[in-house]
């Protein structure tokens, strides 16, 4: 068998689909090495196996553990420049991830609702009373997280257009070291310019909070503004790529659409988010882990050392979990999808994605119901050089 080179080749007929490559390779290869950027790791493509090595504490997230296959091909910086404790191991990630835990309790998330619902209800408003056609991206994607981000975060919208840019070029794969760094080092600097504000007039939110641990001596200031970085970049990217895809994918499957925009039941309306997570798998880049003792897999061992990647992508396509795993269906019960990973490292921010991609989906098309692409499918460009897939753009009319 030739060894396969990862990431893999999407494919041309469906954009929503994974590699076809990854289906092949899950029916028949479920663990084998593959080529990324001239190194070998084991590469892992059925849910269960995938469920297990994410909750195994032989595996490693830490990017310095040697053997870790990085999604760019570099070795990582000795300058600290990173993405937060996301790519740490306990209890140093423990430590850093309890900190900001409590503001993304399903309560705390939950009493966020309704002003997430006036920022929707705000931007249809305004899509309603501009011009037509319209990019969906721009118009709405972006801002409903942006905003909801900033607010929670206590980050001035104002600079949306900055970390924005910045944050793009940080999950776009094709950015130099160079280019990653200077990104980082920008979102960095500018958080810790806002954390210094907010030591000398803290407010009620979450960088204010961060304060508190500052002058405990518990979190250092650039731990601080580390930790900014990566929420305020999880915070938008990875939903406002959601509502995009989300609604494409919707508009491509219209009887699934019409049932969203009919029903009334907020329990079909957050089942559909869970199934939208599970189709669509917006972090198609694989999780990425280094093995730091022997673990045996279908009678083969990963050594120590290793490298392994975990493509949420084709685990949520495993037919031994989800039947008829390609199709599109909104009254599927789809919790235990992997797209917001699983074991201690499942993304912190989840009841903050689902609620906010609940009031989106109930209401976008309700509110407009003859939503509808303004251009081809195939003119539409899709992020295929970016750690997080979605659509650069999403022009709309009705």
């Amino acid at each position: 068998m030739t060894t396969p080179v990862y990431p893999m080749t999407r494919a041309t007929g469906c954009p929503f689909d994974p590699p076809p490559q990854l289906r092949e390779l899950q029916e028949e290869a479920p663990l084998v090495q593959v080529d990324i950027f001239g190194r070998p790791a084991w590469l892992v493509t059925r849910y269960d196996d995938q469920r297990a090595l994410l909750a195994d504490p032989r595996l490693s997230s830490d990017v310095t553990t040697p053997g870790y296959p990085s999604p760019t091909g570099q070795p990582p910086r000795k300058d600290g420049v990173g993405i937060g404790f996301i790519l740490m191991d306990d209890p140093e990630h423990a430590r850093l991830r309890r900190m900001v835990t409590a503001p993304f309790m399903i309560k705390r998330i939950e009493a966020m609702r309704s002003g997430v619902q006036k920022i929707v209800d705000g931007l249809i408003d305004d899509l309603l009373a501009g011009p037509k056609p319209v990019d969906l991206v721009e118009a709405f994607a972006l801002p409903v997280p942006s905003l909801v981000i900033c607010q929670l975060l206590g980050v001035p919208y104002a600079d949306h257009d900055f970390f924005q840019q910045n944050s793009k070029m940080l999950i776009k794969m094709t950015a130099t070291p160079e280019e990653r760094a200077a990104a980082h080092g920008n979102l960095a600097s500018y958080l810790n310019d806002l954390v210094g504000e907010k030591l000398e007039n803290p407010g009620n939110d979450l960088l204010s909070g961060l304060t508190e641990r500052i002058r405990s001596g518990e979190l250092t200031r650039q731990d601080a503004a580390g930790i900014g970085v990566l929420l305020l970049i999880a915070g938008h990217e990875t939903t406002a790529n959601m509502i995009a895809l989300g609604t494409l994918a919707l508009l491509e499957h219209p009887e699934q659409l019409a049932v969203l925009r009919e029903t009334d039941d907020p329990k079909l309306v957050a089942g559909a988010v869970e199934e939208l997570l599970r189709y669509l798998n917006i972090t198609h880049n694989g999780r990425r882990r280094a093995v730091l003792e022997d673990i045996e897999l279908h009678g083969q061992v990963i050594k120590a050392g290793d490298g392994v990647i975990l493509p949420n992508d084709i685990a949520n396509r495993d037919p031994s979990m989800f039947s008829d795993p390609d199709t599109l269906d909104v009254h599927r019960d789809a919790r235990r999808h992997v797209a917001f990973g699983f074991g201690v490292h499942q993304c912190l921010g989840q009841p903050l994605a689902r609620m906010e991609l609940q009031v989106v989906y109930s209401t976008l098309y309700r509110r407009i119901p003859t939503l509808r692409r303004a251009v081809e499918l195939d003119e539409i460009p899709f992020k295929h050089d970016g750690a997080v897939y979605g659509v650069y753009s999403l022009p709309v009319t009705w």
